[in-house]
């Protein structure tokens, strides 16, 4: 009964919570509301224990800036006896768990009681609990009891494609610290620039911290903005903000990529690689097939010194090595590389690597530390203590698990912030589809692993990878509010996810953004559109919005009818054209812009089909529909929605007209970034049928039309009911192309018959 009891008193506290415009993200493991409220004004005394400075500096500061509270009584407390109109916050010594806190507040007094981490945690909660009207600073009475989920609460950020300012980085602490997140990944070196002051190789930042200019637009344009683009942090202040973090109760780890993603280092001391250079600071995306050399003694010397001034600045007890997309060209043509082989009895360049990697953690162990490494670091052999970051999908961190070795989950979905939070995205990302609900949906631990091995899932992280994020509101944009998602994915019991109710408190979370001067996406209350079938004769545009203050509109340029017409049902789509819709009030005036979808509507359009391979659940939006359903990828921005995504496999498609048809030409839309590993099909061939039995085969080829957007067509007058599309995908990328040695990636798009 005890534990019913809990379930029941726990679901009308969330719903109070909404009905009272109360809202806390995280939500947190056991909360009850009671009647009544208490009030912080002029008078109130904030008493704390000594230990507890970090949280009461925390709560005092946040006051100030956001509602001008300053405490003129703030006493070091006694808890001898209650104060009334007090704020205590109360250091449990016995608690060994630094995320536990109680919280009540009833309308005497706010008590926060648990060990120095989860009273600043409890702080956290406190802050959510007040008013954001400001008018009056009252909280309803309540108790919370409450820890998190998972040790490992991270998120990353990457200052090698673009730097962020010590104010920034400071700012951006804070954002994870009103989350209840507890690690900072800091992405400090790549290709593209060297971000950490050394002070025994000072040309890292001299010349390794620049690029003489910047690829503007998407991956492929080869355009570039020729200006130099330069920042380092120098070890003073990266000093300021570890101690800033610390205060926080964030551990930042640093990243110190190798053995590839080097080339700012190479640049800078070109004995490290393995043709001597020249070298230069890789101006655009991508991957380089210049890295360290691995049979080279200096390397590791190198390596080991820049290991020991990064020890001295990180009191992480790890660090980050990488170890990710390292090609291995080079070795394989490097004399010193294929003696280190043969010395050690290696045999390809992949154990090379784990070679490469264990020295390395020899030496990191041998000053107390251990490393975190991308999960390439498991070919070859896993180093002993390496710890695992899993992020071309899950099974990294599955293998390491298995193998007793501790995971971090961060696959690229739904967890790489880089990627598209709409459909209708209109700026410049990474490309993918990870929206807040799928981001909220996640679960860290797998269910193929058994009990004892899901311990070795330490938690997750979400990565902000920044290529296409150069200003800092570009990257809140990308951050918010799925970072409020994760954080409840990390924090917060399973038991206890609701999707339902974490949307419901958005409006409130978006205030709160509002005061912090957040700019965040407001994509869960965009129009979202998708295509369903019209009984497989045709298409249908279907429309949603979760705003509820206005009525959808939608007009198309082929109706008759050239004013808007309200959305009450799908809308068939019959004849190629373009349509739109908007939300708008009551007084008719638009509550965002216009959603605008371009159709190419042909024979195969909304037509049965079927796959004989199924395409990874990770680019595979709109279901085998996708390929028919007469939206084609947009020109110079890649939106990986409109793409179905084979890893390894080939697509095999299987479309039924409905009834024999003349046709006069096929096409199936294809599309290639090798800095991603999508990679053009290696053949393309067309069948016809009849009868669905019998095929014909009537075309194959391995050229396309197009440089990324592929175009593969036949023409030739002919009959038929039946088409199957087979396009074969490239298998194992092979040596000198990015992403060597991995299985390549074929995205289909649309198959268009005429």
């Amino acid at each position: 009964m005890k534990h019913l009891f809990f379930v029941l008193s726990l679901c009308i506290a969330f719903n109070t919570m909404g009905q009272n415009n109360i809202s806390i993200t995280p939500a947190p493991a056991h909360i009850n509301f009671y009647e009544g409220s208490f009030v912080i004004n002029k008078k109130t005394i904030l008493k704390s224990d000594e230990e507890l400075s970090n949280a009461k500096n925390f709560l005092t500061s946040y006051l100030k800036t956001f509602y001008q509270v300053v405490f003129i009584n703030n006493e070091i407390a006694t808890h001898k006896k209650n104060t009334k109109n007090s704020i205590e916050l109360i250091l449990d010594r016995e608690e060994k768990n630094n995320t536990k806190y109680y919280l009540e507040i009833n309308k005497d007094h706010i008590k926060i009681k648990g060990s120095a981490g989860g009273v600043f945690y409890g702080v956290q909660s406190l802050i959510q609990l007040l008013p954001l009207n400001q008018k009056s600073l009252s909280i309803r009475n309540l108790v919370i009891e409450d820890s998190a989920r998972f040790n490992y609460r991270g998120m990353h950020l990457d200052a090698a494609r673009h730097f962020f300012s010590v104010i920034y980085i400071k700012k951006y602490i804070d954002y994870l610290a009103l989350h209840k997140f507890n690690t900072l990944h800091w992405h400090l070196t790549d290709d593209q620039g060297w971000r950490i002051e050394i002070k025994q190789y000072p040309l890292l930042t001299e010349k390794g911290s620049c690029r003489n200019q910047t690829l503007i637009g998407p991956y492929g344009t080869n355009k570039y903005d020729g200006k130099k683009y330069c920042g380092f942090y120098t070890q003073e202040e990266i000093k300021e903000i570890v101690k800033y973090a610390s205060d926080r109760y964030i551990t930042i780890i640093p990243e110190i990529e190798m053995p590839g993603h080097s080339m700012a280092a190479l640049a800078s001391y070109p004995f490290l690689g393995c043709t001597k250079g020249p070298y230069e600071v890789m101006q655009t995306w991508g991957v380089s097939n210049d890295v360290l050399c691995a049979g080279n003694d200096s390397t590791f010397i190198f390596l080991q010194h820049v290991i020991d001034e990064v020890i001295q600045l990180f009191p992480s007890p790890y660090i980050h090595i990488g170890g990710d997309e390292c090609p291995k060209d080079n070795w394989h043509n490097c004399n010193l590389c294929q003696k280190r082989m043969k010395d050690n009895n290696l045999k390809d360049e992949h154990e090379l690597q784990s070679y490469f990697m264990s020295r390395i953690e020899k030496y990191i162990n041998s000053k107390g530390r251990n490393i975190i490494g991308w999960d390439e670091i498991l070919e070859g052999g896993l180093a002993p203590n390496a710890t695992v970051m899993s992020w071309r999908g899950e099974e990294g961190g599955i293998a390491a698990a298995r193998l007793h070795h501790f995971a971090i989950m961060t696959p690229g979905n739904p967890l790489y912030f880089d990627h598209s939070q709409t459909i209708n995205e209109d700026s410049i990302t990474q490309g993918g589809y990870n929206s807040l609900k799928l981001v909220y949906d996640y679960e860290p631990v797998p269910n193929s692993l058994t009990k004892e091995e899901a311990k070795y899932i330490l938690g997750a992280q979400a990565n902000m990878w920044t290529e296409y994020m150069d200003n800092e509101r570009k990257l809140e944009y990308m951050l918010f509010p799925r970072m409020a998602a994760l954080s409840e994915v990390l924090w917060s019991p399973a038991s206890q996810k609701n999707w339902s109710r974490f949307e419901n408190n958005i409006p409130d979370l978006f205030e709160r953004y509002k005061l912090w001067n957040i700019n965040f996406s407001r994509a869960i209350f965009d129009i979202q559109t998708s295509v369903g079938t019209n009984n497989f004769k045709g298409i249908t545009w279907q429309l949603t919005s979760n705003n509820k203050k206005g009525k959808l509109f939608y007009k198309c340029t082929d109706s008759t009818n050239a004013t808007d017409l309200i959305y009450e049902h799908p809308i068939e789509v019959n004849q190629s054209g373009t349509c739109y819709a908007v939300l708008k009030d009551d007084k008719n005036t638009s509550l965002g812009p216009w959603v605008k979808q371009n159709f190419h509507i042909n024979k195969a359009t909304g037509r049965k089909i079927a796959l004989a391979n199924p395409p990874s659940k990770s680019y595979n939006i709109g279901g085998e529909l996708t390929l028919v359903d007469g939206i084609q990828n947009n020109i110079g921005m890649s939106k990986s929605a409109q793409f179905l995504g084979f890893s390894g496999t080939d697509l095999n498609a299987l479309i039924d007209l409905g009834e024999v048809v003349s046709i006069d030409s096929i096409k199936l839309h294809a599309f290639e970034q090798t800095a991603s590993w999508i990679y053009r099909p290696s053949r393309v061939s067309f069948f016809e049928s009849k009868d669905g039995i019998n095929y014909d085969y009537v075309f194959s080829s391995t050229e396309a039309e197009g440089t990324s957007n592929l175009i593969y067509r036949y023409s030739q007058k002919s009959e038929a009911r039946y088409l199957k599309i087979i396009a074969q995908n490239m298998g194992t990328i092979p040596s000198g192309a990015p992403g060597s040695g991995n299985k390549s990636w074929l995205f289909a798009d649309e198959i268009e018959v005429f």
